[in-house]
């Protein structure tokens, strides 16, 4: 039997059609030119800088900076901002190793920071009576650290995602637990019980830091040791990562089976992540028990944990600067939402450059804030009319921007209770804009923005613990939706 002949007009269609559909094409290819092309307006500008700086040049800059904060700055509250930062930006790079480069996620990783914090207190303080010196003490440290690193690492041989995520919490959880039952153990040679880490009382009244004869007495001397550990650091991490360790270990975390049978060491590098980023924890937790003279376990669970991931994501896992940049956002972020004037100013700023972002116009921008300042001039008149009791303005007016509002916003008597029904009705209204039509989210936008206007007034501004967590998960959600590889991360390429 003949075959029927195909008809012209499906022969000359076909590649149309099939170009149409994608297929034959490979689109991360055919999508080059546009990812890689320069943003426009201000969303260039970090690409802009990236382009035309070079690494080495930021990094001096970053350190100019850094050493102009701790040489000029006498504030004893920055100060310690500072130092705060510094052991942050530690705890972010042994991360960045371990989950950042080698893809492993230890989630009993602060575990370490706590071990390096008790051991340097147990070993220079009354509390079973030892005061060693600052370099054997240290040295033991990171030894002691490393070799636990080696422990955990072995299970984490046979274990990948989340079952390696339950075993190091476990382990993480394990040290608070020893911690909290080690103020009361008997030992068989003993008559009494012997109080080894003081429980939940902590061990106070710790030697301060001792090298070469000068004593750390001030937060400054601990500014100082912490930038020239954490520029060695830097140093150190970034030209490991050039070498064959680091693609090594960026190969295991895209692909480990690939890489084993490329003839990768994948238990001994794992290993290697592993034993590095718990030494660095360790040290990191000797200077902070040092730098504080006392040391609690409260200081080092799961709330600690969440922050040094979230700092590691944020900045870009994988990426040093971005771990400096997620370590600032983190650390500082929460004290500057402390000071009620900085707070108001900041979220006024964030929601301003959110409604610029989602308009991308001037034109759509302007529309947008007129609306919100008609929407809060409506619903002043309303409560009004419905004679609903108002908060006395002194009574919440707390800072330049409250101020400014004063004569526009409407607070009613009971915050509480207009507080938390505004926070349903806006989170309500978060989620239906995400998933609606663009002409109702036009529409919703600027009820959306006088809702977070009012919901701060009335009730995240009195509460600063609330209003932190809320602030930082909510930048969490927006970047990890928008930018899913951090600040930065580079971009990875996934099969969906």
């Amino acid at each position: 039997m003949s075959e029927s002949p195909v008809p012209k007009e499906i022969t000359h269609s076909a590649p149309a059609e099939a170009a149409k559909l994608g297929i034959g094409t490979d689109e991360w290819v055919a999508q080059h030119e546009e990812r890689t092309a320069r943003k426009k307006g201000l969303k260039g500008i970090p690409q802009l800088i990236s382009e035309t700086v070079p690494a080495w040049a930021r990094w001096v800059v970053l350190l100019a900076a850094a050493f102009a904060f701790g040489a000029f700055v006498d504030n004893q509250y920055l100060l310690r901002i500072g130092v705060n930062l510094g052991l942050f930006v530690m705890l972010a790079y042994g991360l960045n190793i371990v989950m950042g480069y080698a893809g492993l996620l230890d989630l009993g990783y602060v575990a370490f920071y706590g071990i390096g914090a008790y051991g340097y207190a147990l070993m220079s303080s009354e509390q079973i009576g030892h005061h060693w010196s600052t370099w054997l003490s240290v040295l033991i440290i990171i030894i002691g650290t490393a070799l636990l690193g080696y422990i955990v690492s072995l299970p984490a041989r046979r274990l990948f995602g989340d079952y390696l995520a339950i075993v190091t919490l476990f382990f993480g959880q394990v040290f608070v637990q020893l911690v909290l039952a080690s103020d009361n153990i008997t030992f068989p040679w003993a008559d009494d019980y012997v109080d080894i880490t003081a429980g939940a009382n902590g061990i106070p009244g710790i030697d301060p830091f001792s090298f070469f004869g000068h004593k750390f007495l001030n937060i400054r001397d601990y500014y100082w040791l912490l930038l020239v550990l954490v520029a060695l650091l830097t140093i150190t991490i970034s030209r490991v990562n050039r070498t064959r360790i680091g693609r090594a270990w960026r190969t295991i975390r895209e692909d480990a089976l690939a890489a084993e049978s490329m003839g990768v060491m994948v238990n001994r590098l794992k290993t290697m992540a592993f034993v590095t980023g718990a030494a660095i924890a360790g040290l990191a937790g000797a200077i902070f028990a040092a730098m504080q003279s006392a040391v609690f376990v409260s200081g080092f669970d799961m709330p600690l944990m969440t922050m040094i991931y979230a700092a590691v994501i944020l900045g870009g896992s994988g990426s040093l600067a971005g771990a400096v940049m997620g370590a600032i956002v983190m650390s500082v972020l929460p004290e500057v939402l402390r000071v009620t004037n900085y707070s108001e100013i900041l979220f006024l700023a964030v929601l301003v450059l959110t409604l610029a972002a989602v308009g991308k116009s001037v034109k759509r921008f302007t529309i947008n804030i007129v609306s919100i300042v008609l929407i809060g001039f409506a619903v002043k008149i309303l409560l009004g009319f419905a004679s609903i009791k108002i908060t006395p303005t002194e009574e919440w007016v707390v800072g330049p921007v409250s101020r400014a509002l004063s004569h526009w916003m409407y607070v009613p008597l009971d915050r509480v209770l207009w507080g938390n029904c505004a926070f349903v009705i806006l989170i309500v209204l978060i989620a239906y804009f995400t998933t609606t039509t663009p002409r109702i989210k036009t529409i919703l936008l600027p009820i959306i923005g006088y809702l977070g206007i009012f919901l701060w007034e009335v009730r995240l501004v009195t509460d600063v613990n609330t209003t932190r967590q809320l602030l930082i998960g909510a930048m969490l959600v927006v970047l990890m939706i928008t930018r899913p590889q951090g600040f930065l991360g580079k971009p990875r390429v996934e099969v969906l």
